[in-house]
């Protein structure tokens, strides 16, 4: 159910007034007596960031769902320890869009955070993943009794009363309570007049939208061995919003819907042991490797993305800003070593997955231009380039904004089907691709003195040794288009990957696909 405000009564927040609120909470719903819980259900999630379409629109394209059949979180509250265990399949959704659109058969998902220590488990061997301590831990403050707890913790907690008219168009009275966790994220929830909490809400860093919302929702609270426990979860993560101007929605947030059936209060054995690789892993430093295909050609790698630089007579051009600033500026500084005396002119995006943009900030903030499909201008500069705040984590635009005079449109080169970068010497065509499910606006970039062509999610050469992956839709999509297009490819420059021969490709499409 979607809350629209449509007013707010404050009265003045005094601490004792807030701590009355969540102790009346925690009351209710048993949290002083929850150490430790599981819970399991079934339902969906979705692929935040990775859209079929960036083409701002009516409501009802948004993130990639998935099934989710089995789902099952553990919490052990003192050890600050969570477990995630996750079956995932296409079931009856789209296969549009990213974030491995479309499965086959089921995929397991399992993550683990304990402490200061997370992990991935794909199959037995666990995957260090330091990055998502902070995110995890966050998740279990976010949890319904979690948030509780975590607001009897605080020592700025703070309540008021709010008016919030429903879709029955009945007005409801809410209390409103925050607080400031882990020194950084400000954490919101309401409760009901039953003193149960229906809704929290805090901003998370991302490196598209910013502050990211991130929200979910508790409903159908029952009651299990004394412990008062919803059973209807549902989450928004992402920008939405309504233009009274062009009557339109965008960027349909929601991202998750849990449907409880099964809920164990203080169950023993909850904390998962850190194994001993993952006890020994570091946060790891952005790593550069460069690699020379040509003259004045070079991949960047080092990590799960790459970029490709081009130099030019005057000027260099990259293709691909991935992940985020941080990955950026380590690409920045290799392409300033590699050509000291010429500067990014063109950032070339492949699409609008945010894997692939998140970096993009950093070049448009440095004076490069961006090149890209036409249909993906709207999203970049209205929700990208937006001065949406940047308070969790800021970057180099939000903390140095453009001057006002200076248009986003000043700094897009756009094309329908295909754009052309040259020098009179160098030239690489930019082609956009037809009748792709993964994403609708992408484009490859085509090197034709050095036939080489660059791909991103399309069709990565295999590793050294490893077999050869099966056909898929993408590979034959990718293989119509080069063949509609007329380019002749020595070698195929992934994103994700190594650089692998033509024929290794054709091995596996064919010579008629």
């Amino acid at each position: 159910m979607i809350v629209v405000l449509v007013g707010m009564t404050v009265r003045p927040a005094i601490a004792q007034d807030a701590r009355q609120v969540v102790e009346a909470a925690s009351e209710a719903m048993g949290a002083a007596n929850l150490r430790s819980v599981e819970y399991s259900g079934t339902g969906w999630v979705a692929a935040v960031g990775q859209s079929y379409s960036a083409t701002l629109h009516d409501v009802g394209e948004g993130w990639p769902h998935f099934e989710t059949t089995r789902h099952t979180r553990t919490i052990d509250y003192e050890a600050r320890s969570m477990s995630v265990e996750m079956t995932r399949s296409q079931g009856n959704y789209p296969p549009r869009g990213g974030g491995g659109t479309p499965i086959q058969g089921e995929q397991t998902r399992n993550s683990f955070v304990n402490g200061d220590y997370a992990w991935n488990d794909r199959g037995g061997d666990p995957l260090p993943a330091p990055n998502a301590v902070e995110q995890l831990q966050l998740e279990i403050l976010l949890s319904p009794h979690g948030f509780i707890k975590a607001a009897l913790a605080s020592d700025d907690l703070t309540a008021f009363k709010r008016r919030v008219l429903q879709v029955d168009d009945s007005v409801m009275d809410v209390t409103m309570v925050s607080f400031t966790a882990m020194g950084k994220y400000r954490l919101s929830g309401m409760f009901t007049d039953d003193n149960l909490l229906e809704y929290v809400q805090t901003w998370m860093p991302n490196p598209v939208f910013g502050d990211m919302v991130y929200e979910i929702r508790y409903n159908d609270y029952e009651d299990f061995d004394g412990i008062m426990f919803p059973t209807d979860f549902h989450g928004h993560a992402g920008a939405s919003g309504y233009d009274h101007t062009q009557k339109f929605w965008y960027l349909d947030p929601n991202f998750l819907q849990f449907n409880v059936s099964s809920v164990r209060p203080n169950i023993s054995d909850s904390v998962p042991a850190v194994p001993d690789v993952v006890r020994r892993a570091t946060v790891p430093a952005v790593q550069v490797e460069t690699e020379r295909l040509a003259e004045g050609v070079w991949l960047i790698g080092g990590g799960s993305h790459n970029s490709v630089a081009v130099e030019f007579r005057d000027f260099v051009a990259v293709i691909e800003a991935p992940l985020n600033e941080e990955r950026s500026l380590a690409v920045m500084e290799e392409v300033s070593r590699l050509v000291p005396d010429k500067a990014i002119d063109y950032v070339v995006a492949t699409h609008h997955h945010f894997d692939h943009i998140g970096g993009l900030r950093t070049y448009y903030s440095d004076g490069a231009k961006i090149v890209t499909q036409l249909a993906n201008r709207d999203f970049y500069e209205r929700i990208l380039l937006s001065a949406a705040p940047r308070t969790v984590a800021p970057d180099r635009l939000s903390l140095h904004p453009m001057p006002s005079t200076a248009t986003p449109y000043d700094r897009f080169e756009t094309l329908a089907e295909r754009y052309t970068l040259s020098d009179g010497e160098r030239t690489i065509e930019i082609h956009a691709l037809r009748n792709l499910n993964h994403v609708e606006n992408m484009v490859i970039v085509y090197l034709p003195e050095e036939k080489l062509l660059i791909n991103a999610d399309l069709y990565s050469p295999p590793a050294p040794g490893a077999a050869m992956p099966p056909l898929n839709r993408r590979m034959r999509t990718l293989s119509r288009n080069m063949q509609r297009l007329g380019l002749d490819v020595d070698r195929h420059v992934p994103i994700h990957g190594r650089v692998g021969t033509n024929e290794e490709f054709l091995s596996i499409v064919g010579a008629g696909n």
